[in-house]
C-alpha cells in the first residue's frame, strides 16, 4: 500500500476503485456545473462588516465569503476533499484552498499564488486576518519557497526539465515526491478558486491541472443584477453571483457532490458559519 504525507487511502466500493484505471486523467474525468446565487444578504452583511467601528481590519468581499463557505463545506463533507493520484483515491489531510492575486492591477504585473490551510471551525474574522497576511506576503518582493523551486527547475535544459517533471509525477504517484516540491505548490490543494469578478469578468469553466492533485476548480464571477423567482412565484431583480465548477468525478459520486453544492449555496446565501 502506498503511504503518503498528504492523505490516506480512501475506503471505496469496488466500482469506484476501478474508476482511476478507466479514466486516467483529471480532464478525462471532468464534470462541469454552474450555480447562480442570490447574494442580497451577503452583500448587506459585508457592507456592515466593512463599516464596523473599532480596530482596522482588512476589507472583505464576496470572494472571501465564498472561500469561507467552501472551506466549511469541505470540512463538513470530507468525501469531497479527496484526490486521485497513481490510480488510487486518497482522503486529504487538511483542507487547503489556493488562489491567485495580481501584484498590481495592470497587464504586466505578475500573478502571485496563495495556498492556505483552513482550520475546522475557523471564524470569518480569523480567516480574514490570515488571508491578509498571506496575500501581503505573496505580493511582496520576498522570494518564497515556490519561487525558488521554480527558478531552480527553469535553470535546467529543456530536455532535462521535461524528464524531471515526468520523474516528479511518477514519484508522486508512488507517494515519494519530495515535500520541498509539493508542500508549497498551489496545485496540491483541495480546490483552486479563481476570482474573475475582481477583474470584472464573468465566471468561466476552467480545465483541471494534471500536475498536482487538485480535483476541484471554482471560478467566481462578478456580481450582476438578474431577475429571480422567489418561493411565492414573484419575480424580482436581485444581485446574483455565478459560480462555475470543474470537478474530478473519480473522487466522489454525483449525488454527494450535488448535496455538497447545495450546502455551499446555503452557507453563502444565508451566511451560515460567518
Amino acid at each position: 500500500m502506498v503511504r503518503r504525507r498528504d492523505g490516506r487511502r480512501s475506503e471505496l466500493p469496488a466500482y469506484r476503485r476501478m474508476m482511476p484505471f478507466l479514466m486516467r486523467g483529471r480532464n478525462e474525468a471532468a464534470v462541469y456545473f454552474e450555480q447562480t446565487l442570490d447574494v442580497t444578504a451577503p452583500l448587506a452583511w459585508l457592507a456592515t462588516w466593512n463599516q464596523a467601528p473599532g480596530e482596522a481590519r482588512p476589507k472583505a468581499t464576496i470572494f472571501h465569503v465564498v472561500l469561507h463557505a467552501l472551506a466549511g463545506v469541505l470540512h463538513e463533507r470530507p468525501r469531497l476533499n479527496r484526490f486521485a493520484v497513481g490510480r488510487q483515491i486518497y482522503d486529504r489531510h487538511g483542507v487547503f484552498l489556493s488562489f491567485a492575486a495580481k501584484k498590481a492591477m495592470h497587464d504586466e504585473a505578475p500573478l502571485a499564488t496563495v495556498k492556505r490551510r483552513f482550520a475546522p471551525g475557523e471564524d470569518f474574522a480569523a480567516m480574514m486576518r490570515g488571508l491578509h497576511d498571506d496575500v501581503t506576503d505573496a505580493r511582496s518582493d520576498r522570494t518564497r519557497p515556490i519561487d525558488r523551486e521554480v527558478d531552480l527547475l527553469l535553470r535546467l535544459p529543456a530536455p532535462v526539465l521535461d524528464l524531471a517533471v515526468g520523474l516528479l509525477r511518477r514519484l508522486d504517484g508512488w507517494g515519494l515526491a519530495p515535500a520541498a516540491l509539493t508542500e508549497h505548490d498551489p496545485m496540491y490543494t483541495s480546490a483552486f478558486v479563481a476570482n474573475l469578478g475582481s477583474v470584472k469578468l464573468d465566471a468561466a469553466f476552467h480545465h483541471l491541472y494534471e500536475h498536482g492533485n487538485c480535483p476541484l476548480f471554482v471560478t467566481v464571477g462578478r456580481v450582476q443584477p438578474r431577475p429571480l423567482v422567489d418561493d411565492a412565484g414573484v419575480v424580482a431583480v436581485r444581485p446574483t453571483l455565478t459560480l462555475r465548477y470543474t470537478f474530478d468525478e473519480r473522487v466522489e459520486d454525483g449525488l454527494y457532490c450535488a448535496h455538497s453544492l447545495e450546502l455551499l449555496r446555503t452557507r453563502i446565501e444565508q451566511l451560515a458559519g460567518c
